[in-house]
């Protein structure tokens, strides 16, 4: 059946001068545009980078790199003989089918763009969202990237961000650490007072020029309860918390001045 074919004629019938044009000119094509591409990328880092902040950054340059990809997709097609407004109508019926089958892809992007504009937090922040906590690694238009503190990677959709509750630890440069604990209720509250005092001062990490926050909030079970509050820098948030709890461990024990606990009796009939 196949003796007869001329292998000649039909490699001289596929390998036309018009077609090795064709996969030539797409070759340069790709070849000139790739590198164009990511050199156009690295280019829109420099131009933008200091100058806006971090998630403005990457979105612009995600938007210039996505335009970019789609000028060289739809050049390498415009070679094959695809129609620019051919490729438009079926993308105009395509988006409408794929608008109705992703609602909620299309409320994540909605919700991003409102995350973007609104600026609650930014690249680099630790944050506390439901039940996440993380450093953001990047904001984008459909979720949001963290990395929480034992190294895992958590993603969030922006729809969640936005109706939740969120929690920015870094909004502010600085945070006051609260420790709140009972006291006993023979403890002479004056010279315990002074002993806070102090015990905020020798912390290294404390804000010198900003005054702890100490109040007796009211009586518990077994004692006076006491809220003690330390200002630091809010990189030195959870130094300064473990600091703290050293010192008043070493003090209260100088001191001979004991937290009270709940005793629990229980009783046979």
């Amino acid at each position: 059946m196949f003796k007869n074919l001329d292998y000649t004629k039909l490699i001289e019938q596929f390998i036309t001068p018009e077609r090795i044009s064709l996969i030539i000119r797409v070759a340069l094509i790709l070849i000139i545009g790739i590198p164009l591409i990511k050199l156009i990328r690295k280019l829109t880092k420099k131009l933008v980078v200091n100058k806006l902040s971090a998630q403005s950054e990457a979105l612009i340059v995600r938007l210039v790199y996505y335009a970019s990809s789609l000028i060289l997709i739809v050049t390498v097609l415009n070679e094959f003989g695809f129609k620019l407004s051919a490729l438009l109508g079926a993308a105009g019926v395509a988006g409408i089918a794929i608008g109705f089958a992703s609602q909620t892809s299309v409320s994540n992007i909605i919700s991003g763009i409102f995350l973007i504009s609104e600026k609650p937090f930014e690249i680099g922040d630790f944050i506390k969202v439901g039940n996440c906590e993380g450093t953001i690694h990047s904001i984008d238009l459909l979720s949001i990237k963290l990395n929480t503190s034992d190294n895992r990677f958590i993603r969030v959709p922006n729809e969640t961000m936005i109706k939740s509750e969120v929690i920015n630890y870094h909004r502010y440069p600085v945070r006051r650490v609260n420790l709140e604990f009972p006291v006993s209720f023979e403890t002479d509250l004056e010279p315990f007072l002074a002993l806070l005092r102090d015990v905020a001062d020798q912390a290294t990490l404390s804000l010198k020029d900003k005054p702890p926050f100490i109040s007796i909030t009211g009586f518990g079970d077994s004692g006076y309860s006491i809220l003690f509050g330390v200002w630091c820098n809010s990189t030195d948030f959870f130094a300064l918390r473990d600091e703290l709890i050293i010192i008043l461990k070493e003090s209260f024990t100088k001191n001979n001045i004991e937290i009270p606990f709940t005793t629990i009796s229980l009783y046979n009939d």
